[in-house]
Protein backbone atom coordinates (compact mmCIF):
# COMPACT_ATOMS: atom_id res chain seq x y z
CA UNK A 1 0.00 0.00 0.00
CA UNK A 2 0.89 3.20 -1.32
CA UNK A 3 2.16 5.49 2.23
CA UNK A 4 2.65 9.40 2.19
CA UNK A 5 6.24 10.24 2.33
CA UNK A 6 8.14 10.44 5.15
CA UNK A 7 8.11 14.17 6.45
CA UNK A 8 4.90 14.65 5.04
CA UNK A 9 1.46 14.05 6.15
CA UNK A 10 -2.70 14.11 5.03
CA UNK A 11 -4.77 16.73 6.41
CA UNK A 12 -8.00 15.04 6.51
CA UNK A 13 -11.29 17.83 7.06
CA UNK A 14 -10.73 18.01 11.22
CA UNK A 15 -7.13 19.34 10.27
CA UNK A 16 -8.09 20.97 7.31
CA UNK A 17 -10.58 23.41 9.27
CA UNK A 18 -7.86 23.80 12.14
CA UNK A 19 -5.61 25.11 9.30
CA UNK A 20 -7.90 27.34 7.58
CA UNK A 21 -8.91 28.61 11.01
CA UNK A 22 -5.35 29.06 12.45
CA UNK A 23 -4.85 31.15 8.62
CA UNK A 24 -7.27 33.39 8.79
CA UNK A 25 -7.28 34.33 12.07
CA UNK A 26 -3.49 35.43 11.63
CA UNK A 27 -4.39 37.36 8.46
CA UNK A 28 -7.30 39.43 10.07
CA UNK A 29 -4.74 39.98 13.26
CA UNK A 30 -2.08 41.23 10.01
CA UNK A 31 -4.97 43.20 8.10
CA UNK A 32 -5.50 45.65 11.50
CA UNK A 33 -1.47 46.23 11.51
CA UNK A 34 -1.36 47.69 8.09
CA UNK A 35 0.13 44.35 6.21
CA UNK A 36 -1.33 42.91 3.40
CA UNK A 37 -1.39 39.84 1.92
CA UNK A 38 2.05 38.75 -0.56
CA UNK A 39 2.14 35.11 -2.14
CA UNK A 40 5.41 34.36 -3.78
CA UNK A 41 6.39 31.01 -5.67
CA UNK A 42 7.06 27.74 -4.25
CA UNK A 43 9.99 27.30 -5.38
CA UNK A 44 12.64 29.87 -6.59
CA UNK A 45 16.87 30.26 -8.49
CA UNK A 46 18.61 28.15 -5.66
CA UNK A 47 20.64 31.36 -5.82
CA UNK A 48 17.92 33.13 -3.96
CA UNK A 49 18.56 30.61 -1.17
CA UNK A 50 22.35 29.42 -1.06
CA UNK A 51 23.70 32.75 -1.33
CA UNK A 52 22.39 33.63 1.75
CA UNK A 53 25.85 32.34 3.33
CA UNK A 54 26.69 28.63 2.76
CA UNK A 55 27.35 28.32 6.79
CA UNK A 56 23.39 27.95 7.27
CA UNK A 57 22.33 24.21 7.83
CA UNK A 58 18.86 25.38 5.81
CA UNK A 59 21.55 26.06 2.97
CA UNK A 60 24.14 23.19 3.55
CA UNK A 61 21.79 20.24 3.89
CA UNK A 62 18.13 21.17 4.59
CA UNK A 63 17.32 22.22 0.93
CA UNK A 64 14.95 20.57 -2.03
CA UNK A 65 17.06 21.56 -4.70
CA UNK A 66 16.95 20.09 -8.09
CA UNK A 67 17.27 20.65 -11.86
CA UNK A 68 14.48 21.05 -13.94
CA UNK A 69 14.09 20.01 -17.60
CA UNK A 70 15.82 23.56 -18.59
CA UNK A 71 18.98 22.84 -16.62
CA UNK A 72 18.24 25.63 -14.38
CA UNK A 73 18.71 25.18 -9.94
CA UNK A 74 15.75 25.79 -7.81
CA UNK A 75 15.48 24.88 -4.97
CA UNK A 76 11.43 24.28 -2.96
CA UNK A 77 11.33 27.55 -0.09
CA UNK A 78 12.46 26.40 2.79
CA UNK A 79 11.36 29.81 4.98
CA UNK A 80 9.55 32.96 3.64
CA UNK A 81 11.17 35.73 3.88
CA UNK A 82 14.16 35.62 1.61
CA UNK A 83 11.33 34.67 -1.65
CA UNK A 84 9.57 38.07 -0.44
CA UNK A 85 12.39 40.01 -0.13
CA UNK A 86 13.52 38.88 -4.31
CA UNK A 87 10.25 40.16 -4.65
CA UNK A 88 10.70 43.39 -3.42
CA UNK A 89 14.09 43.67 -5.44
CA UNK A 90 12.39 42.11 -8.72
CA UNK A 91 9.50 44.63 -8.32
CA UNK A 92 11.35 47.58 -7.17
CA UNK A 93 9.32 47.90 -4.17
CA UNK A 94 11.98 49.47 -1.93
CA UNK A 95 11.30 52.98 -2.97
CA UNK A 96 7.42 52.61 -1.71
CA UNK A 97 9.11 51.53 1.83
CA UNK A 98 7.87 51.24 4.64
CA UNK A 99 6.52 47.78 2.82
CA UNK A 100 4.40 45.57 5.44
CA UNK A 101 3.80 41.94 3.98
CA UNK A 102 1.78 38.52 5.48
CA UNK A 103 1.55 35.32 4.17
CA UNK A 104 0.88 32.19 4.35
CA UNK A 105 1.59 28.77 2.33
CA UNK A 106 4.13 25.77 2.41
CA UNK A 107 7.84 25.40 2.85
CA UNK A 108 9.63 22.75 2.73
CA UNK A 109 13.20 21.16 5.06
CA UNK A 110 15.06 17.79 5.00
CA UNK A 111 14.95 17.50 9.14
CA UNK A 112 14.63 14.35 10.82
CA UNK A 113 10.54 14.44 10.95
CA UNK A 114 9.36 14.52 14.47
CA UNK A 115 5.73 15.40 16.18
CA UNK A 116 4.93 19.35 14.66
CA UNK A 117 8.18 18.75 12.58
CA UNK A 118 7.79 17.78 8.85
CA UNK A 119 9.33 18.33 6.18
CA UNK A 120 6.83 19.88 4.14
CA UNK A 121 5.07 22.05 6.76
CA UNK A 122 3.05 24.97 6.33
CA UNK A 123 4.09 28.71 7.90
CA UNK A 124 2.62 32.48 8.47
CA UNK A 125 4.83 34.89 8.84
CA UNK A 126 5.10 38.65 8.56
CA UNK A 127 8.09 40.77 6.64
CA UNK A 128 8.22 44.70 7.66
CA UNK A 129 10.88 46.18 5.61
CA UNK A 130 12.29 49.91 5.16
CA UNK A 131 12.34 50.56 9.07
CA UNK A 132 15.54 50.94 10.95
CA UNK A 133 13.33 52.08 14.45
CA UNK A 134 13.22 49.68 17.14
CA UNK A 135 9.17 50.64 16.85
CA UNK A 136 8.92 47.88 14.00
CA UNK A 137 10.30 45.26 16.04
CA UNK A 138 7.88 46.38 18.69
CA UNK A 139 5.22 46.14 16.25
CA UNK A 140 6.02 42.50 14.66
CA UNK A 141 6.14 41.45 18.22
CA UNK A 142 2.94 42.47 19.43
CA UNK A 143 1.06 41.54 16.22
CA UNK A 144 2.19 37.56 17.25
CA UNK A 145 1.05 38.16 20.54
CA UNK A 146 -2.08 39.38 19.45
CA UNK A 147 -2.30 36.35 16.75
CA UNK A 148 -1.68 33.98 19.79
CA UNK A 149 -4.08 35.57 22.06
CA UNK A 150 -6.81 35.62 19.16
CA UNK A 151 -6.30 31.79 18.84
CA UNK A 152 -6.77 31.18 22.59
CA UNK A 153 -2.85 29.55 23.08
CA UNK A 154 -1.32 32.86 24.96
CA UNK A 155 -1.23 31.28 28.13
CA UNK A 156 0.81 28.18 27.02
CA UNK A 157 3.56 30.27 25.09
CA UNK A 158 5.84 32.53 26.62
CA UNK A 159 8.03 34.95 25.17
CA UNK A 160 12.14 34.78 24.82
CA UNK A 161 14.03 38.06 23.70
CA UNK A 162 16.95 38.82 22.77
CA UNK A 163 19.71 41.18 21.00
CA UNK A 164 22.38 40.23 18.33
CA UNK A 165 23.90 43.46 18.51
CA UNK A 166 24.76 45.47 15.21
CA UNK A 167 27.75 43.72 12.91
CA UNK A 168 30.18 45.39 15.38
CA UNK A 169 28.94 43.52 17.56
CA UNK A 170 28.49 40.21 16.51
CA UNK A 171 32.19 40.21 15.29
CA UNK A 172 32.95 40.67 18.73
CA UNK A 173 31.59 38.50 20.27
CA UNK A 174 31.82 36.14 17.53
CA UNK A 175 35.80 36.41 18.51
CA UNK A 176 34.86 35.39 21.93
CA UNK A 177 32.73 32.66 21.22
CA UNK A 178 35.57 31.22 18.77
CA UNK A 179 38.55 31.88 21.98
CA UNK A 180 36.66 30.03 24.52
CA UNK A 181 35.33 26.65 22.41
CA UNK A 182 38.40 26.00 20.18
CA UNK A 183 39.92 24.01 23.72
CA UNK A 184 37.22 22.35 23.88
CA UNK A 185 36.79 21.05 19.92
CA UNK A 186 37.50 17.73 20.90
CA UNK A 187 34.72 17.31 23.48
CA UNK A 188 31.55 19.03 21.52
CA UNK A 189 29.20 16.84 19.37
CA UNK A 190 30.46 16.41 15.78
CA UNK A 191 27.70 18.69 14.59
CA UNK A 192 29.22 21.46 16.95
CA UNK A 193 32.60 20.76 15.74
CA UNK A 194 31.51 21.28 12.28
CA UNK A 195 29.82 24.24 13.08
CA UNK A 196 32.96 25.63 14.95
CA UNK A 197 34.35 26.23 11.73
CA UNK A 198 31.19 27.20 9.66
CA UNK A 199 28.75 28.84 12.07
CA UNK A 200 30.03 28.93 15.85
CA UNK A 201 26.81 30.99 17.09
CA UNK A 202 24.98 27.94 16.34
CA UNK A 203 26.94 25.76 18.57
CA UNK A 204 24.46 27.91 21.10
CA UNK A 205 21.44 26.09 19.82
CA UNK A 206 22.80 22.55 20.56
CA UNK A 207 20.42 20.22 22.51
CA UNK A 208 23.73 17.66 22.96
CA UNK A 209 23.90 17.27 26.72
CA UNK A 210 27.86 17.40 26.18
CA UNK A 211 27.41 20.50 24.39
CA UNK A 212 25.21 22.39 26.87
CA UNK A 213 27.58 21.66 29.68
CA UNK A 214 30.63 23.42 27.79
CA UNK A 215 28.05 25.81 26.67
CA UNK A 216 26.96 27.22 30.25
CA UNK A 217 30.35 28.84 31.04
CA UNK A 218 30.50 30.37 27.27
CA UNK A 219 30.98 33.91 27.10
CA UNK A 220 27.48 36.13 27.27
CA UNK A 221 26.46 38.20 24.48
CA UNK A 222 25.21 40.78 26.19
CA UNK A 223 28.70 41.72 27.35
CA UNK A 224 29.64 42.61 23.80
CA UNK A 225 27.66 44.76 22.80
CA UNK A 226 27.98 48.44 21.90
CA UNK A 227 26.10 51.61 23.45
CA UNK A 228 24.01 52.22 20.24
CA UNK A 229 23.03 47.86 20.67
CA UNK A 230 22.38 48.25 24.25
CA UNK A 231 20.01 51.37 23.28
CA UNK A 232 18.16 49.61 20.81
CA UNK A 233 17.58 46.79 23.13
CA UNK A 234 16.28 48.84 25.71
CA UNK A 235 13.64 50.61 23.79
CA UNK A 236 12.17 47.20 22.11
CA UNK A 237 11.95 46.01 26.03
CA UNK A 238 10.49 49.18 27.32
CA UNK A 239 7.89 49.24 23.99
CA UNK A 240 6.93 45.49 24.87
CA UNK A 241 6.47 46.60 28.92
CA UNK A 242 4.16 49.23 27.84
CA UNK A 243 2.27 47.10 26.07
CA UNK A 244 2.30 44.43 28.81
CA UNK A 245 3.37 42.08 26.84
CA UNK A 246 5.74 39.47 29.53
CA UNK A 247 8.89 38.38 28.12
CA UNK A 248 12.01 36.89 29.25
CA UNK A 249 15.91 37.86 28.13
CA UNK A 250 17.61 34.80 27.00
CA UNK A 251 21.08 35.26 26.16
CA UNK A 252 21.76 31.76 24.46
CA UNK A 253 18.82 32.79 21.65
CA UNK A 254 20.39 33.73 18.51
CA UNK A 255 20.55 33.36 14.43
CA UNK A 256 23.26 32.01 12.86
CA UNK A 257 22.96 33.76 9.95
CA UNK A 258 25.34 37.03 9.25
CA UNK A 259 22.71 39.21 8.00
CA UNK A 260 20.70 38.88 11.51
CA UNK A 261 21.14 42.14 13.69
CA UNK A 262 19.88 43.30 16.51
CA UNK A 263 16.30 42.07 18.04
CA UNK A 264 15.85 37.85 18.08
CA UNK A 265 12.72 36.27 19.86
CA UNK A 266 11.02 33.23 20.17
CA UNK A 267 7.65 32.46 21.48
CA UNK A 268 8.29 28.84 22.89
CA UNK A 269 6.04 26.33 24.72
CA UNK A 270 6.31 23.16 27.00
CA UNK A 271 3.54 20.75 25.70
CA UNK A 272 4.95 20.07 22.39
CA UNK A 273 8.12 18.26 23.12
CA UNK A 274 11.22 19.18 21.62
CA UNK A 275 9.50 21.35 19.35
CA UNK A 276 8.80 23.84 21.28
CA UNK A 277 9.30 26.78 19.04
CA UNK A 278 6.16 28.24 17.70
CA UNK A 279 7.20 31.49 16.52
CA UNK A 280 10.55 32.59 15.51
CA UNK A 281 12.06 35.81 14.09
CA UNK A 282 14.29 38.56 14.51
CA UNK A 283 15.93 41.96 12.28
CA UNK A 284 18.16 41.43 9.20
CA UNK A 285 19.20 45.10 8.24
CA UNK A 286 21.52 43.43 5.49
CA UNK A 287 19.44 40.84 3.46
CA UNK A 288 18.15 43.15 1.27
CA UNK A 289 21.32 44.59 0.41
CA UNK A 290 23.25 41.32 0.29
CA UNK A 291 20.57 40.02 -1.86
CA UNK A 292 21.85 42.53 -4.59
CA UNK A 293 19.03 45.22 -3.67
CA UNK A 294 18.74 49.01 -1.74
CA UNK A 295 19.83 49.51 1.72
CA UNK A 296 16.53 48.31 3.46
CA UNK A 297 16.62 46.93 7.50
CA UNK A 298 13.89 44.32 7.30
CA UNK A 299 12.16 42.68 10.17
CA UNK A 300 9.94 39.66 10.68
CA UNK A 301 8.85 36.64 12.14
CA UNK A 302 7.44 33.06 10.83
CA UNK A 303 4.97 30.26 12.77
CA UNK A 304 4.17 26.63 12.24
CA UNK A 305 0.41 26.03 11.36
CA UNK A 306 1.38 22.38 12.41
CA UNK A 307 2.52 23.40 15.93
CA UNK A 308 -0.08 26.35 16.22
CA UNK A 309 -2.82 23.32 15.71
CA UNK A 310 -1.18 21.20 18.22
CA UNK A 311 -1.96 23.75 20.60
CA UNK A 312 -5.79 24.14 20.10
CA UNK A 313 -8.72 22.36 20.14
CA UNK A 314 -10.76 21.05 17.06
CA UNK A 315 -11.95 23.46 15.26
CA UNK A 316 -16.16 22.37 14.92
CA UNK A 317 -18.17 22.69 11.45
CA UNK A 318 -19.19 27.02 11.08
CA UNK A 319 -22.26 25.18 10.11
CA UNK A 320 -24.25 21.88 10.53
CA UNK A 321 -25.67 20.46 7.65
CA UNK A 322 -29.40 19.64 6.58
CA UNK A 323 -29.60 16.17 5.89
CA UNK A 324 -32.20 16.08 2.61
CA UNK A 325 -33.18 12.05 2.59
CA UNK A 326 -34.93 10.83 -0.55
CA UNK A 327 -36.70 7.62 -0.56
CA UNK A 328 -37.27 6.26 -4.23
CA UNK A 329 -36.66 7.65 -7.83
CA UNK A 330 -39.32 10.40 -7.80
CA UNK A 331 -38.77 11.71 -4.73
CA UNK A 332 -34.92 11.83 -5.71
CA UNK A 333 -36.01 14.23 -8.50
CA UNK A 334 -37.64 16.27 -5.76
CA UNK A 335 -34.99 16.37 -3.73
CA UNK A 336 -32.04 17.39 -6.09
CA UNK A 337 -33.98 20.47 -6.77
CA UNK A 338 -34.78 21.55 -3.09
CA UNK A 339 -31.13 20.59 -2.09
CA UNK A 340 -29.84 23.27 -5.14
CA UNK A 341 -32.22 26.27 -3.77
CA UNK A 342 -30.61 25.50 -0.39
CA UNK A 343 -27.31 25.79 -1.73
CA UNK A 344 -28.14 28.57 -3.79
CA UNK A 345 -29.04 30.09 -0.53
CA UNK A 346 -25.82 29.43 1.10
CA UNK A 347 -27.07 26.40 3.18
CA UNK A 348 -24.84 22.96 3.87
CA UNK A 349 -26.87 20.39 2.67
CA UNK A 350 -25.92 16.45 2.71
CA UNK A 351 -27.95 14.31 0.17
CA UNK A 352 -28.09 10.83 1.11
CA UNK A 353 -27.12 8.41 -2.17
CA UNK A 354 -28.25 5.15 -1.00
CA UNK A 355 -29.35 2.59 2.49
CA UNK A 356 -32.63 2.60 3.72
CA UNK A 357 -34.03 5.22 6.23
CA UNK A 358 -32.65 4.50 9.21
CA UNK A 359 -29.16 4.07 7.57
CA UNK A 360 -28.89 7.47 6.22
CA UNK A 361 -30.91 8.95 9.79
CA UNK A 362 -27.89 7.52 11.50
CA UNK A 363 -25.43 8.70 8.87
CA UNK A 364 -27.15 12.23 9.35
CA UNK A 365 -26.73 11.97 13.20
CA UNK A 366 -23.04 11.21 12.77
CA UNK A 367 -22.61 14.51 10.68
CA UNK A 368 -24.85 16.06 13.74
CA UNK A 369 -27.50 17.69 11.32
CA UNK A 370 -29.82 19.93 12.53
CA UNK A 371 -32.54 19.06 10.96
CA UNK A 372 -33.45 15.90 8.18
CA UNK A 373 -35.70 16.11 5.23
CA UNK A 374 -37.48 13.16 4.58
CA UNK A 375 -39.21 13.08 0.86
CA UNK A 376 -40.89 9.39 0.18
CA UNK A 377 -43.93 8.51 -1.76
CA UNK A 378 -46.41 9.72 0.82
CA UNK A 379 -44.81 12.72 0.66
CA UNK A 380 -44.26 13.30 -3.16
CA UNK A 381 -47.96 12.82 -3.87
CA UNK A 382 -48.92 15.53 -0.57
CA UNK A 383 -46.10 17.38 -1.97
CA UNK A 384 -45.03 18.02 1.68
CA UNK A 385 -41.60 17.06 3.24
CA UNK A 386 -41.35 15.26 6.85
CA UNK A 387 -39.27 17.94 8.75
CA UNK A 388 -37.28 16.46 11.55
CA UNK A 389 -35.44 18.23 13.83
CA UNK A 390 -32.85 16.64 15.60
CA UNK A 391 -32.27 18.53 18.61
CA UNK A 392 -36.03 18.65 20.24
CA UNK A 393 -37.00 14.91 17.86
CA UNK A 394 -40.09 16.86 16.74
CA UNK A 395 -41.70 16.27 13.35
CA UNK A 396 -43.79 18.37 10.98
CA UNK A 397 -44.68 18.88 7.24
CA UNK A 398 -44.20 21.11 5.15
CA UNK A 399 -45.76 21.88 1.82
CA UNK A 400 -42.28 21.90 -0.51
CA UNK A 401 -42.45 25.73 -1.51
CA UNK A 402 -42.25 26.90 2.01
CA UNK A 403 -39.63 24.60 2.90
CA UNK A 404 -36.72 26.38 1.25
CA UNK A 405 -38.06 29.84 3.08
CA UNK A 406 -38.41 27.98 6.52
CA UNK A 407 -35.20 26.60 6.86
CA UNK A 408 -33.07 29.45 5.74
CA UNK A 409 -34.85 31.37 8.39
CA UNK A 410 -34.23 28.94 10.80
CA UNK A 411 -30.57 27.44 10.11
CA UNK A 412 -29.38 30.87 9.12
CA UNK A 413 -30.88 32.92 12.39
Amino acid sequence: MFQPVRGTHDLLPEECRQYRFIVKEAMKVARCYGFEEISTPIFEFSGVFHRLGETSDVVSKETYTFQDRGGEDLTLRPEGTAGIVRAVISHGLGQHAPLKFSYAGPMFRYERPQKGRYRQFDQIGVELIGVAKPLADIEVIAMAHQILKNLGVDESVKLNINTLGDTESRENYKKALLNYLKPFRPKLSLESQDRLDRNPLRILDSKSEQDEMIIKEAPVYSDYLNETSKTFFNDVCKGLEILDISYKVNTRLVRGLDYYCHTTFEFITDVLGAQSTVIAGGRYDNLVEMMGGPRLPGVGWGAGVDRLALLRPIIPLEQTPIAMIPLGDEAEKACFKLTQELRDKGIFVDIGYHGNLSKRLKRADKLKATYAIIIGEDEMRAQEALLRDFKTGAQEKVPFEKLVDKLVKVQLA
